[in-house]
């Protein structure tokens, strides 16, 4: 009997015997073969199997694991306590939370059933009105950061080269690791974590990025990239990336308008901070005309849930409660900020965000300060690629009063 054939012609029994004759091995193989003090030959015929990590790129198989972060339910249940009763200060998030508007719109929300709108026009036509930029410039992501996926998807890929300019976002970093994108690193100048715009160029010219990846202010040092800094940048002609997670806090006004004039620059904005939707994931973007169509036929088309939508557009409305908790968290900022001046042992940098980046001083290990604070309820953040620096958020009043009662115990 003739053999049957497979989609391309060539009979399945030959593919078959071809599979049964190939060795495939891996680091699993590799592994299981120097336990048992066996080939790794031995090893795949014996077990007539193989690894499912072989399947993976390699380059995703070199990266290293993310650390886990755990829910402020698990963390408060460690330590006996209520999740209310925890001092959350690590993740920049707004303690105030979204105008009662959200609330009741979560409440109202009609149609669970049905897929949200693929293009999310009703919250592109709000951020049009709230940015005065056409709506057509703008697109919605789960969160900035699928929209920085999007980016990395349209317009790099392996072998082509990013600059970061670090400290900063690792958000940039490991997307870039995700599509084997190399990275360019441009260390920000000490002590105010400014940019060095003219090495930035000689690198530019030298390295040829196809993008930049900037945030203003930054995080999580808190420093911002001026206007006559940011047009120097954009003259190089490279794709710049400017991330305004923080900008509410900056007291300058947002570029987005700028992507009308420069094709080269996209703009990235969250409702996770001032807006107090983190746990919703809603994000934002300006781009050119030349590059947004290309962003958008690469998103998936029910990116953004019916829920996520309704509670943007909601928190939208009340511009005047928004406003009036930047300006308490604003205000608390500064107060933070002279008291962290205070204590012996950290040397906070000035921030323009709602986060404070201080170094640790006086022979005291950062880590173990993250640790010893942890203990007592109040949680900060500390990154060993920044070993000697912790990171504190802006929180309500009592927040500052705890953390600071808790720093001056550890004195």
């Amino acid at each position: 009997m003739e053999a049957a054939k497979g989609y391309n012609g060539v009979a399945t029994t030959h593919l078959v015997a071809g599979r049964e004759n190939n060795t495939i091995s891996s680091p699993t193989i590799e592994r299981v073969a120097r336990s048992s003090n066996m080939t790794t030959d031995r090893v795949s015929k014996g077990r007539k199997t193989f690894s499912g990590d072989s399947f993976i790129q390699p380059h995703i198989r070199k990266m290293p694991s993310n650390p886990p972060i755990l829910p402020l339910e698990v963390f408060s249940a460690r330590l006996a306590k209520k999740p209310e009763e925890i001092i959350k200060l690590d993740a920049n998030e707004n303690p105030y939370g979204p105008p009662p508007e959200v609330f009741q719109a979560l409440q109202q929300l009609k149609f669970p059933n049905i897929y949200p709108d693929p293009e999310s026009r009703q919250l592109r036509a709000a951020l049009a009105k709230d940015s005065g930029l056409g709506a057509e410039h703008i697109l919605v992501g789960s969160g900035a950061d699928e929209l920085l996926e999007l980016i990395f998807r349209c317009a790099l890929g392996p072998g082509d080269k990013i600059m970061d300019c670090p400290p900063t976002f690792p958000m940039y970093a490991f997307q870039a690791a995700v599509s084997g994108a190399l990275v360019i690193k441009l260390p920000r100048n000490s002590p105010d974590f400014s940019l060095n715009v003219q090495l930035m160029e000689k690198m530019v010219e030298q390295e040829k990025p196809k993008c930049i990846f900037l945030a203003s202010p930054n995080n999580p040092d808190g420093s911002i990239v001026s206007d006559e800094v940011l047009r120097k940048i954009l003259d190089m002609q490279v794709l710049v990336v400017l991330d305004e997670a923080y900008v509410e806090f900056s007291g300058m006004e947002s570029r987005m308008k700028w992507v009308k004039k420069y094709e080269n620059l996209i703009v990235l904005r969250t409702f996770s901070k001032s807006a107090g939707l983190a746990g919703l994931r809603v994000g934002y973007g300006a781009f050119p005309l030349s590059i947004v169509e290309y962003i958008r036929k690469v998103k998936l088309p029910y990116n953004v849930s019916v829920t996520a939508q309704a509670a943007a557009c909601a928190a939208l409305q009340n511009t005047a409660y928004l406003a009036k908790v930047q300006s308490a968290l604003i205000q608390e900022r500064e107060r933070l900020f002279t008291l962290l001046k205070e204590v012996p042992f950290l040397k906070p940098s000035p921030s323009h965000a709602n986060h404070f980046l201080c170094e640790v001083t006086c022979g005291m290990d950062a880590e173990k300060l993250k640790d010893d604070l942890e203990t007592m309820g109040v949680i900060i953040r500390h990154n060993r690629s920044l070993k000697d620096y912790v990171r504190i958020s802006v929180g309500k009043p009592e927040h500052t009063d705890a953390l600071m009662e808790c720093l001056r115990r550890l004195s």
